[in-house]
């Protein structure tokens, strides 16, 4: 295909920078540069000159200006990971980031030796499952120019060429990651390393060599628990200062009980003058961001203990209590204990007896033993923080308290148009509905009166469903069927079955249910008076079954102001409070959904149940105000935020009155997995006979 002419890059160029250009700075020199190149990398520039103008049309400027000389001496692959990172870098760090890593392009270039490196954006996805499935708290990941952690985020490079094969660049992200986990999980951040290093005549030197010992150290403690990594790091055939294994000059390092302070004390012993070795897989260390965000963690899991310990300490019977001494604030231990191989666990006592904590307090205890080494007394005392005083027992918040009390948790989004997420792109914050009309429940339950009456029916078949398992080998009673039939294999002079039992098996609901509701704007009126006639009949029918359930609505405007309304807990009964709140059920904004699905879908992380629901009442598509979300981007965002649900073993399904939804639900939730009410005013009865039919 012949390349473009400079007219018709100039034509296109213009189209798409518009809004930055002027008569002093024209597409003309763009164009002129980008016809030099073959029509493949014409488009290519193209292409991504449009998906980065839907961000920033500056930054599509900078990035054109500079393609032509980067795409001379970057394949497409290392091209495409210059371009993602540059973007996440004018997500974290604003336009002039952006175009910092926009015209050093030649830190991306693949050596001429290895044309198998391996991008971020690739490793990404694997190298997340395999966090996730080590021990200690959960970590995120994320790219960054040099490998490093603050201890709750672990950034990997953009990309590594340095072994001779695929297979072992891929391997050498996992080795960095690993590493990098190890360094939160195993204490490298448990001292102050900048006051460690502070008395050496050059801090920066003292600092690497730090970081050495402590990679000889952590090493020697992944060998023990990854036997199978070790070897795979022993055996890898990239540059490196020394073998994996050279630690004879720091024995102590590689005992079970060694620390950061066995590292930091062997400072002393090293020549400052000398370079340290360099492994291909060793970070950099960051000690003031990992201090930082150690102390943001501690303050924030230290209140959230005692809350949940107060809470725990509710639900224990009141002879328990008493026991105790009534004393509420004391009343908790842990006992840690160290393994032989220098893992640490802990038991949880309540008045000396040894008790066995819900997962949401357990990963707490586990992060703070983790950082601390041990679990303070003071943390260990159970106190209702101020927000779980006031959700018990006082009237929820007014509609505007969220947005001066809540903090905002970041999350990141789908960008189709990138294949890439945009890190901590959306600021979500959680507040309570407002209370809401008293009298709105009852009026819903005298409307319905007759069909409140025949759902209750229906459900409670549902609850404790008996069963009558038959041909078992040991029962309650005799199975006729069975005997008959062995009775006729013995006279045939066959063997006897031994299964000639019957038993009655109670069928358990093993469930937990989080109706996620469509509070934006478009649902003002007739549609909000059913979407709360709706829940209402359905926590009756789920008071009924005694499914666990919960309810959150969600609304919003732009990405920094996303929105969660708690109208109902998993652990909150079903009362005046909540009847209130289902009451106070109003429109807000806009319905910006990618960031409340992966809110919801974190929530179930603390619930232990065999089937996880995650059901949505919509009006309509994802949607927001001016910045790009609605449309294909807002689609692919929930669509993406769904695939990532499901992975998290939650099943989503939609439950609309949008009679466009055939148009783009079945792309987001698959065919089977949402239904369409055409008749709002039926709206109430269908959801709870939906739902019968989803759980049954």
């Amino acid at each position: 295909m012949a390349p473009l002419t400079e007219d018709e890059l100039e034509r296109r160029l213009d189209a798409l920078l518009n809004p930055v250009l002027s008569s002093r700075r024209t597409a003309s020199p763009l164009a002129r540069a980008i016809a030099q190149l073959n029509r493949e990398r014409q488009e290519f520039t193209l292409h991504w000159a449009e998906v980065i103008s839907r961000t920033n049309y500056e930054l599509a400027y900078q990035f054109a200006a500079v393609a032509p000389a980067a795409l001379t001496t970057l394949d497409t692959r290392a091209a495409e990971t210059w371009i993602i990172h540059a973007m996440d870098s004018y997500d974290r760090e604003g336009l002039f980031q952006g175009g910092e890593v926009f015209r050093h392009y030649s830190a991306f270039e693949t050596p001429a030796e290895s044309q198998h490196g391996v991008g971020y954006r690739e490793a990404a996805p694997v190298i997340e499952l395999f966090v996730c499935g080590l021990s200690g708290r959960r970590m995120k990941i994320d790219s960054a120019p040099a490998a490093w952690t603050d201890g709750e985020t672990l950034y990997l490079p953009p990309r590594i060429a340095l072994g001779p094969t695929r297979a072992e660049n891929f391997l050498l992200y996992k080795i960095i990651a690993t590493l990098l986990w190890a360094q939160s999980r195993y204490g490298t951040f448990a001292a102050d390393l900048n006051a460690a290093v502070r008395p050496y005549a050059d801090p920066a030197r003292a600092l690497t060599w730090l970081n050495y010992l402590e990679s000889v150290r952590l090493e020697a403690r992944l060998a023990r628990l990854l036997p199978g990594l070790a070897r795979d790091m022993r055996t890898l055939a990239v540059p490196q200062h020394d073998a994996l294994g050279d630690t004879a000059p720091y024995p102590s390092l590689c005992s079970p009980d060694a620390t950061v302070h066995d590292s930091i004390a062997l400072l002393l012993s090293v020549r400052m003058a000398d370079n340290p070795p360099r492994r291909a897989w060793m970070s950099s260390l960051h000690p003031a961001e990992a201090t930082a965000a150690r102390a943001a963690r501690l303050a924030r899991e230290k209140s959230a203990l005692q809350a949940a310990l107060a809470d725990l300490l509710d639900e224990q019977p009141a002879d328990d209590t008493e026991a105790n001494g009534g004393d509420a604030e004391t009343g908790f231990t842990a006992d840690v204990e160290r393994d032989d191989s220098g893992e640490m666990s802990f038991q949880l006592r309540l008045g000396g007896e040894a008790i066995e904590p819900p997962p949401a307090v357990k990963n707490l205890m586990d992060s703070i033993l983790q950082d601390l080494g041990d679990i303070p007394d003071d943390y260990l005392a159970a106190k209702a923080n101020t927000e779980t005083l006031r959700d018990r027992d006082e009237a929820p918040a007014g509609p505007a308290d969220h947005l001066s009390g809540a903090e905002a948790q970041f999350y990141d989004e789908w960008d189709h148009q990138r294949k890439h997420y945009r890190k901590n792109w959306c600021a979500l914050r959680e507040s309570d509905v407002a209370a809401g009309d008293g009298t709105f429940v009852a009026a819903t339950l005298a409307k319905y009166a007759q069909q409140v009456i025949q759902l209750r029916r229906t459900f409670e078949l549902l609850r404790g469903e008996d069963r009558l398992l038959k041909r078992i080998t040991h029962g309650d009673d005799f199975d006729l069927d069975a005997l008959m039939d062995a009775f006729a294999d013995m006279q045939s002079g066959r063997e006897l079955s031994e299964r000639l039992f019957t038993r009655r098996h109670k069928a358990e609901r093993n469930l937990a249910v989080l109706f996620m509701v469509d509070m934006s704007g478009s649902t003002k009126g007739w549609i909000n008076d059913a979407e709360r006639e709706s829940l209402v009949l359905l926590a009756e029918a789920l008071e009924i079954l005694g499914d666990r359930y919960a309810i959150y609505g969600f609304s919003g405007v732009t990405r920094k102001r996303c929105e969660i309304y708690r109208v109902k807990r998993f652990d909150e009964p079903y009362n005046d409070v909540v009847q209130q709140r289902i009451a106070g059920i109003a429109p807000q904004d806009y319905t910006r959904m990618g960031v409340a699905i992966r809110h919801l879908t974190a929530l179930f992380e603390c619930i232990d149940a065999r089937t996880k629901l995650l059901i949505t009442l919509s009006d309509g598509k994802p949607d927001d105000y001016s910045d790009n979300y609605r449309g294909e981007y807002g689609i692919e965002d929930t669509r993406q935020a769904l695939f990532e649900a499901h992975r998290a073993g939650v099943k989503p399904f939609c439950i609309t009155i949008d009679r466009e939804a055939r148009d783009y639900l079945p792309h987001m939730y698959g065919a089977a997995n949402w239904t369409l009410v055409d008749d709002v005013s039926r709206l109430p009865l269908q959801v709870a006979d939906i739902y019968r039919r989803l759980t049954s």
